[in-house]
Order: structure tokens, then C-alpha cells, then sequence
């Protein structure tokens, strides 16, 4: 499911994913160039295609939610980061001596562009694969795909 306002994409979910979009009037993607380009964008994405997502996007959410998404954009294909160093940049960025991991798990969890803002290139303490609101096989799934693999359940490493 996608969704979009303005010239921007809003929304993007798994079917059956957790925090489902509260929504009402539904339009079919031939009526909408945006999702037309969104559909074409994620068939090459799922080719395994490193690809620069250039559309616009304008997710919805508090202060916090954005600035840990902006975060999650930093993350390169195929790269990696946790809870806790994502926690710890936000806490320099707004000058705080220390910035709940927890906090920055439940803004990723509620992350409305799943694979656009790649949340699922965030694990947790020793690379466990914690969290992901699309569920933990597709997270393992897109992580395969983007050449990174896990040796054990505990390490990371990139393919």
C-alpha cells in the first residue's frame, strides 16, 4: 500500500505490517504518475539494483520521528546501524548528554516508508535482528538482498 499528498509520497507498507495507515478514499495506481514511478523505482530495488530514490517524500510524524528518519536515510545500501549509535548522534545533534535507544526504536517502528527510509538497515545491540514492523523474515530478506548478511545472530558483516 502507498500513499501520497501533494506531489509526495506519504506511505508505503507491507501488507499485514504493524501501524497501518489510517486512511479513507483509496485511488488505483494508473491514476497516479507518482506510484506509477514508485512501482518502477521499487522493481529495480527488488532486482537488487543499488538505485538513488529520487522521488519526494513527506512522511508524516512528530519532530523526533523525522529527525530519526533523516537519520535512517543516511544509511547507505547495504549498510548497517543500531538503535543505540542512532540514539547517540541524535543526543549530540540536540545537545543532550544521552538519547533513549528505546525511543529511537519505537519512531524507527513507526516508520510510514518502509523500504524508501530504510529502517530495516537498523539492528540492534551486536547486530540482532530486532524489530521491524514489516516482520523480522523481510527485514532478514532485504538485508540479503542489499549484500548484507549475518555470520551469527549476534555479528553482521557485509557481503
Amino acid at each position: 500500500m502507498a500513499s501520497a499528498e501533494d506531489e509526495a509520497l506519504t506511505g508505503l507498507w507491507f501488507v499485514g505490517q504493524k501501524h497501518p495507515p489510517r486512511t479513507g478514499e483509496w485511488i488505483p495506481v494508473e491514476e497516479n504518475s507518482l506510484f506509477i514511478d514508485l512501482y518502477a523505482w521499487l522493481g529495480e530495488y527488488f532486482a537488487g539494483r543499488n538505485l538513488h530514490f529520487s522521488l519526494r517524500i513527506d512522511p508524516r510524524g512528530t519532530d523526533f520521528q523525522r529527525s530519526v528518519w533523516d537519520m535512517l536515510l543516511a544509511i547507505p545500501y547495504g549498510g548497517l546501524s543500531t538503535y543505540g549509535a542512532i540514539a547517540e548522534q541524535i543526543a549530540l545533534k540536540r545537545k543532550r548528554p544521552v538519547m533513549s535507544a528505546r525511543a529511537v526504536g519505537g519512531a524507527v517502528g513507526r516508520n510510514p516508508l518502509s523500504i524508501v527510509i530504510p529502517c530495516h538497515r537498523v539492528v540492534g545491540f551486536r547486530g540482532s535482528l530486532t524489530g521491524y514492523a514489516g516482520g523480522i523474515y523481510r527485514k532478514k530478506a532485504l538485508l540479503e538482498l542489499e549484500g548484507t548478511y549475518l555470520v551469527s545472530p549476534l555479528r553482521p558483516n557485509r557481503a
